[in-house]
């Protein structure tokens, strides 16, 4: 009975603001979310291709939006933001590197995802051509997710008579993987900053013998 009502409330919840929610987390930030909407999506309170136009809207106008930040407003954001400022040499080293990739790969980039575009805004790179790359970088990444949450309850219907009916278990348990996949990159950029650290932590104690 409980379990009923508040599928009841989550279906007009998600009917009146899921999209529009949808669309500012896809517009500010990763994947977490249109993972969930797919799902949803095989529950039945989302329709899929409406997830992944709206994903793919979001994503494409969040990363035109930063572009064009970088672009207008790029030296003052180094100034303003110590985050951009600290990443600014490692982005411009791929963009070197890879050129056009990066553009298309920015938003599967961790740490780099809002970064990346307004660095490449400040750049000297094409506007037009990063719109096109753009566009099929967001048409593939909201395709890929929204199905990778779809196919996820599909793959518990296989084990569960009735998924309705473990739905919260179910997204809890989603969410679990999901919050692992981001404390594996959290822990593996961890571990990749430790030399840095280590020789930071040298210097400075080799400062303080030569002032003592």
């Amino acid at each position: 009975m409980l379990g009923g009502y508040v599928n009841h409330l989550l279906g007009e919840y998600l009917q009146q603001h899921g999209y529009w929610v949808l669309f500012l987390w896809t517009f500010l930030e990763g994947e977490a979310g249109l993972i969930l909407a797919g799902f949803l999506a095989f529950q039945g309170y989302l329709n899929l291709p409406v997830v992944i136009v709206t994903a793919l809207g979001g994503a494409f106008l969040g990363d035109q939006f930063y572009f064009y930040l970088g672009r207008w407003k790029g030296p003052w954001l180094l100034k303003m933001f110590i985050l951009i400022a600290r990443k600014f040499r490692k982005a411009l080293r791929l963009i070197e590197k890879y050129g056009t990739f990066v553009a298309f790969v920015s938003r599967y980039t961790y740490g780099f995802r809002i970064v990346l575009p307004i660095i490449l805004g400040m750049s000297t790179f094409p506007a037009v051509r990063f719109l096109f790359l753009n566009m099929a970088s967001a048409l593939l990444w909201a395709t890929l997710f929204s199905l990778a949450g779809y196919f996820f309850g599909k793959s518990a219907s296989l084990f569960v008579e009735d998924v309705s009916r473990y739905e919260m278990h179910l997204l809890a348990v989603l969410a679990g993987l999901i919050f692992c996949m981001w404390l594996s990159h959290f822990v593996h950029a961890w571990f990749r900053r430790k030399p840095a650290r280590t020789r930071l932590k040298r210097m400075r104690d080799s400062r303080k013998n030569v002032d003592q």
